[in-house]
């Protein structure tokens, strides 16, 4: 089940403490900053450069102290990589923003592995068929990669698009959800 923080919440509710990880993946290393108190993933991301993946966190909730520990979250992404693609679908996350993008991401959540959808397609799901562009930025404003699977969004014209880990491991991760989808 996803945690999401309600847009206007005070900057002082939000939690200050977090456990980060890094850890190896067929993609390369993988970095996960969750929240202390629940687990819930904050950001995400595949670079050994912890402050790239602290960096995504919106500012009001970035955490002020960082532990190094185990996550409950890195067995989930290691069962994605064993073929468990719905290993993450469970993965708490906190995301913070206004109702729209975080309608967005909830709806990222949806999009089944192996079945990526269009941009077009995305923002048509979220009932706002002419805001292309909107979809495109909650995509690259999703700090819980992963978790909330932003890479399987295409351009319109199907091709794969940017992504804030690179567009190898985009193709890496459709290529893998697909043949383990069929």
């Amino acid at each position: 089940m996803s945690t999401h923080q309600t847009p206007g919440t005070p900057a002082a509710a939000v939690e200050q403490r977090a456990v980060i990880e890094t850890f190896g993946t067929p993609d390369g290393p993988f970095t996960i900053v969750a929240r202390e108190s629940d687990g819930a993933v904050l950001s995400s991301g595949w670079s050994d450069d912890e402050q790239l993946v602290v960096a995504r966190i919106t500012p009001r909730a970035r955490p002020m102290v960082l532990t190094r520990g185990r996550l409950a979250a890195s067995d989930a992404v290691s069962a994605y990589y064993d073929g468990e693609l719905d290993a993450i679908d469970d993965v708490p996350v906190a995301q913070f923003g206004a109702e729209f993008r975080m309608q967005g991401w909830r709806g990222l959540r949806d999009i089944a592995a192996g079945h990526p959808l269009t941009y077009t397609e995305f923002a048509t799901a979220l009932g706002r068929p002419t805001a292309v562009r909107a979809a495109a930025s909650i995509c690259a404003s999703n700090a819980p990669a992963l978790f909330v699977p932003c890479h399987r969004v295409l351009r319109s014209d199907g091709t794969l698009g940017g992504f804030a880990w690179g567009v190898d491991v985009k193709r890496s991760l459709l290529q893998r959800e697909l043949a383990h989808a069929a």
